[in-house]
């Protein structure tokens, strides 16, 4: 892995010095499920070094995004690179640059916590001894040293979650991305997560992680990509993106189109104490 993870060899900026290399540059990303496009012809341009958030509501092609980025499913036209490496022609130097903790993740169910992070280490061709320092020193962070004995299909879903990253960043990846990494996953270990994830990026690393929760977004992140009905609506560092907004929550409503919606004007019925509802309760009910 190059050990300068923020500068290109070559180019050079305005002032003469290395030119950054972004994290990720999308050019027109297309992807389609038989009639439904997921994804619309997207440009996306992601630096490196930063806390990156893609959000976007439920159905808005972030997964699908994130999925073609990171080589596990093949755009139907467009270019990506990542870290300055081509997705499509060059997988491999990809791969080793990145780590991916993916929605619904898949483990190898049948090891023990310890053993999938000797197994997912050795496979990424480090040294055994290595992969052993680097396994305990994660278990460690992530509060898994108690349970690294313990086979993954018996571990909730916090402590997938954490195995799962723990193996993401076993190799030291430049870019990670994450699809909902906070989704199902309790306080303790959502604060865990975070503060492992802050010191990563800290490093010089970039973090990429999709979510709809403005709130963690807006906590978490320096720079913001947002995203509705497979198009890139805004794009920018957090504070631009959000504008004159008094949040990011109501400057992304206004940017996906939400922010005049009154669906609970026709649930006037919801709630209430008489009516048809009430009185269907009482006959299905019977004396009491």
């Amino acid at each position: 892995m190059p050990e300068d993870r923020t500068t290109a060899a070559g180019g050079t900026d305005a002032g003469g010095a290395p030119a950054a290399v972004p994290a990720v540059r999308v050019e027109g990303l297309w992807k389609r499920f038989g009639e439904q496009i997921a994804v619309s012809g997207i440009d996306l341009t992601l630096p490196a070094g930063r806390f990156i958030g893609l959000v976007g509501p439920n159905g808005a092609g972030k997964t699908t995004t994130l999925s073609m980025v990171t080589g596990l499913l093949r755009p139907d036209q467009g270019r990506v690179e990542v870290a300055g490496h081509d997705v499509w022609r060059d997988p491999v130097g990809v791969k080793s640059r990145i780590g991916v903790l993916p929605e619904g993740l898949r483990l190898f169910e049948r090891l023990s916590g310890r053993e999938l992070l000797a197994y997912m280490g050795r496979l990424r061709g480090l040294p055994g001894a290595e992969v052993d320092k680097r396994a305990a020193q994660l278990l460690d962070v992530l509060d898994l040293a108690g349970s690294q004995h313990k086979l993954v299909v018996d571990y909730s879903t916090g402590m997938r979650k954490k195995i799962g990253l723990a193996a993401a960043l076993l190799h030291n990846p430049e870019v990670l991305f994450l699809d909902e990494p906070f989704e199902g996953v309790d306080p303790v270990s959502a604060q865990t997560i975070r503060g492992v994830l802050e010191r990563y990026t800290a490093s010089g690393a970039t973090v990429i992680f999709s979510s709809h929760v403005m709130e963690l977004v807006e906590s978490l992140c320096d720079w913001v990509a947002v995203m509705a009905a497979g198009r890139i609506r805004a794009q920018g560092p957090l504070a631009e993106v959000r504008g004159d907004a008094p949040s990011l929550q109501s400057a992304f409503l206004e940017l996906v189109g939400a922010s005049g919606r009154n669906e609970h004007e026709s649930l006037d019925w919801l709630g209430g104490s008489s009516g048809s509802g009430s009185g269907a309760g009482t006959g299905a009910g019977g004396a009491r």
